[in-house]
């Protein structure tokens, strides 16, 4: 039950993504379906289909940090000592994390604290507070993800790929291995 929960948590993002991407491609599809048929709508499907897509973007976002898959500009670490490279990513790893807690804070401050009470969706009534709680949400788990991967990198010793690397990476040895053979 314990590692359940484990796997749970720790893919917590990929779920999420994939539910609020199969949500609002339904959701906007049943909208099409709507419009071309019955020459209607569903009032809020449109802002709703939109608010899920802007969480399925910065959910997207925590996703790929937690992937290790954010761009990075490390061509020039090839001509410098390892050690080098080690500084200079714990060192942009601090300022990102640094950039996104004080984000973490001024989001969380327009949220709880500045926001107007009155604010709601258009259509749906909600409050908008719900909508924005996605600010401070994902880039405080962003920067969790962010620490996370600073200890499996640099206290485990552990290697952290981004997906595109590996898939790069295994092309590589499949070339090797096919010219080998020839």
């Amino acid at each position: 039950m314990k590692q359940v929960i484990f796997k749970v948590l720790d893919n917590l993002e990929n779920y999420l993504c994939q539910f609020l991407l199969v949500f609002f491609v339904v959701l906007l599809f049943i909208q099409i379906v709507l419009r071309n048929v019955l020459s209607g709508s569903l009032a809020w499907g449109d802002e709703l289909a939109t608010y899920a897509f802007v969480w399925f973007a910065y959910m997207g976002a925590v996703y790929a940090a937690k992937m290790s898959a954010h761009n990075r500009v490390t061509f020039q670490f090839r001509f410098f000592p390892r050690v080098v490279e080690k500084v200079c990513n714990i060192f942009t790893d601090l300022v990102w994390v640094g950039f996104n807690l004080y984000f973490v804070y001024l989001s969380y401050d327009f949220v709880f604290n500045k926001m107007n009470v009155f604010w709601k969706s258009q259509t749906m009534g909600v409050p908008m507070k719900y909508f924005y709680m996605i600010l401070p949400l994902a880039f405080l788990i962003m920067s969790i993800r962010i620490l996370q991967n600073m200890y499996v990198k640099h206290v485990m010793n552990k290697q952290v790929m981004d997906p595109e690397d590996a898939q790069i990476e295994e092309m590589k040895r499949m070339q090797n291995n096919t010219d080998g053979k020839s």
